[in-house]
């Protein structure tokens, strides 16, 4: 193996060493560790070291990394401290994620590193987001984003590539290409001759090198990066590489020929790199020994401080708080909770749904700063359904952004944005698109600040519902899929007067919000909606009508078709409760509704079965039993997709069968 040491001076080449050292002496303890059963799983980076090592020493240490389970190197050269690593990979609360994760998932804003989770490729568009930041703030840094071979077939990585391009970001993508996606040789993963070739299909450039040789990935890395902030442009870079441990430390190697096994660990990156000093007369036998046994005593002292850690005692109510950032007090803003001021809405003009959400999202923009619009057709085209037009005018391309048709690289750039400081909102342009961005949603802005305490300050808008005759793929009520996943807030305001605070109140909320908009009342509904900039608190539910005979508990669409059949049917005296936010729930609020009639009806427009009308028929049974003078009735649409044709599409819809449900709870 042949090292250029360029400009490096000898001290830096012995720096290098110990760099390079220390995670293979780590990794060789942990294997003993997982031998014991002190440690429960590990994923080896050993033969691969020179990538993560290299990669972080060209690199500025507040530029944002987001590594992989291979990337010991990279924690390490952050020099995070060891004793914590070791709590970390224990499942010690005192480790990055409070026991929380396993091994390399987690990350830490202090050392710029955004850890992975086991879907590998959504960790590529975070780095979008981060250069995004930097380059709007006009910091000349770069962000750098690890894959393997085996994620380059994923979707998310050509999203990501895709959306880098576009945009002008200067990224550095990392594919560490080891030859196997577990036992998957890369023969059978893609038919192109090297992965680095997929550059020029993005509009890119790209360099394949020798990911073995910590000199040349050093030497490479650092002209890439110049280049990145240089010309604002993405670089794709491909490091070949071998992994000489199996996927995990369970799987084995048996499925690798014994002749490729040897042939790589003569390209052993350690070892070649120490040849090489003591050629250079830099290093001798005996000083690699005592390096080696200083970095071992190392190793011990720290693991011993984090074998004194205490045991985990799980505290619930601290689980519970962890799973969302805590909302900043407001301040020089009005909130309004359940019931409006009168000086509110004096003289308030008519509006109709869209407009009210047109405020509140404009009136943001100029609240923040950092508030990053991202969409398709939302630009000049001013959106799907015109609620961003003239943004373009008013604040400029830069923060009102046309994006590419990948809604999973969109939402991790919004992750990525909330990383460097930044507020986002996504448009989907219909919410029956969000499926292609599910990955981004459930499992990396949900769990976020549960993980590692980060908050994923993302708004995603999610125009919904049917009544328009769209079909089965524009029409769908999908909330209840999100209302699962702990860590998102799920918005669905009924009026416009909601829709604006609910909308503010959303953007000001640091944690990812699902915010849900029905279509069908953009402009077929219209009330007072103030002038001012005021919040409605997320998590209140509100009492549109009082009653003593029944109870409806429902949401957007379902809360104007029981004010209809209210009114169309004076002689019953209906309690209306709109919930307003489905996550988390109002809980006192559906407890009062059903005191005041003792009959519940849980309306709403998604499907019957798993609906949220499920949760909470459920909830009312077990926490209010003596409450009640009948079973809760769930009113909902047919278990079925939506049709197209409007007489199906009516039939469908939960509004056919709310008088016969109403009656049968009457007569109960």
């Amino acid at each position: 193996m042949y090292f250029d040491r360029k400009n490096l001076t000898n001290e830096a080449l012995l720096d290098i060493y110990k760099r390079l050292l220390l995670p293979r002496l780590i990794e060789e303890k942990m294997l003993i560790l997982l031998r014991q059963g002190k440690i429960s799983k590990w994923f080896s980076g050993i033969g691969q070291e020179a990538i993560s090592v290299g990669c972080t020493y060209a690199l500025d240490s507040d530029e944002w990394i987001m590594p992989l389970h291979r990337n010991l190197g990279v924690f390490t050269g952050r020099n995070m401290p060891l004793h914590k690593l070791f709590m970390q990979w224990q499942g010690n609360k005192e480790g990055y994620s409070k026991g929380r994760e396993r091994s390399f998932h987690f990350g830490s804003k202090e050392h710029h590193i955004c850890g992975m989770i086991s879907h590998l490729g959504p960790q590529l568009a975070i780095a979008d987001g981060v250069a995004l930041a930097q380059t709007l703030q006009q910091q000349p840094k770069v962000a750098m984003a690890f894959t393997g071979d085996g994620g380059t077939s994923e979707g998310d990585f050509h999203e990501a590539l895709n959306v880098a391009a576009v945009w002008d970001l200067p990224v550095i993508f990392i594919i560490e290409n080891n030859g196997y996606g577990l036992s998957t040789p890369t023969n059978e993963q893609y038919r192109c001759e090297s992965l680095v070739q997929r550059a020029k299909g993005y509009g890119m450039e790209g360099v394949r090198i020798d990911g073995n040789n910590i000199l040349e990935v050093i030497d490479s890395i650092k002209g890439i990066r110049e280049y990145c902030i240089r010309e604002q442009k993405p670089y794709l870079v491909e490091c070949t590489t071998f992994r000489m441990r199996g996927h995990e430390e369970a799987s084995g190697t048996k499925y690798v020929p014994s002749a490729l096994m040897e042939e790589w660990a003569q390209k052993d990156p350690l070892q070649n790199f120490e040849e090489y000093l003591l050629s250079q007369q830099l290093l001798t036998q005996t000083a690699i020994e005592e390096q080696k046994e200083s970095i071992r005593q190392l190793i011990e002292a720290e693991l011993q401080i984090a074998f004194t850690a205490d045991d985990i005692v799980p505290d619930t109510n601290e689980e519970l708080q962890d799973v969302y950032a805590p909302v900043p007090a407001q301040t020089g803003i009005t909130i309004i909770n359940n019931s409006l001021p009168i000086n509110i809405i004096e003289n308030a003009p008519e509006k109709r749904m869209i407009d009210a959400i047109k405020d509140g999202l404009f009136q943001s923009m100029l609240q923040h700063p950092n508030l990053i619009l991202m969409g398709q057709d939302i630009a000049e085209y001013g959106g799907a359904f015109k609620i961003t037009e003239g943004f373009l005018t008013a604040f400029g391309k830069q923060r009102v952004r046309n994006t590419p048709l990948c809604e999973s690289a969109i939402l991790g750039t919004a992750l990525g944005l909330s990383l460097a400081g930044f507020k986002s909102m996504m448009e989907m342009q219909f919410a029956d698109f969000v499926t292609v961005g599910f990955n981004q949603i459930i499992n990396n802005l949900a769990k976020m600040h549960y993980r590692w305490g980060q908050q994923a300050d993302v708004v995603v808008r999610m125009p919904t519902g049917a009544g328009v005759g769209a079909g089965p793929f524009h029409s769908q009520s999908n909330e209840a899929w999100f209302v699962h996943t702990p860590g998102l807030k799920v918005v669905y305001p009924s009026s416009p007067i909601d829709a604006k605070g609910l909308l503010i109140a959303a953007i000001n909320d640091p944690n990812p919000v699902l915010f849900f908009e029905h279509k069908a009342l953009y402009r077929s509904v219209s009330g007072p909606v103030p002038n001012d900039y005021y919040t409605i608190e997320i998590g209140k539910a509100k009492q549109v009508q009082a009653g003593t005979d029944i109870s409806i508990i429902t949401y957007g669409a379902g809360v104007h078709w029981a004010v209809e059949y209210a009114t169309q049917y004076p002689q019953i005296s209906i309690d209306i409760l709109d919930l307003r936010t489905l996550l988390p729930l109002d809980y006192d609020a559906i407890k009062a509704t059903v005191a005041r009639t003792g009959k519940v009806l849980v309306f709403h427009e998604d499907n019957l079965t798993g609906g949220i009308g499920a949760e909470i028929a459920a909830w009312i049974s077990q926490h209010c039993f003596e409450l009640l003078d009948a079973p809760v009735i769930r009113c909902a649409s047919l278990d079925t997709p939506i049709p197209f044709n409007i007489a199906l599409e009516k039939n469908y819809l939960a509004k056919a069968r709310l008088h016969e449900n109403i009656q049968q709870l009457l007569a109960y």
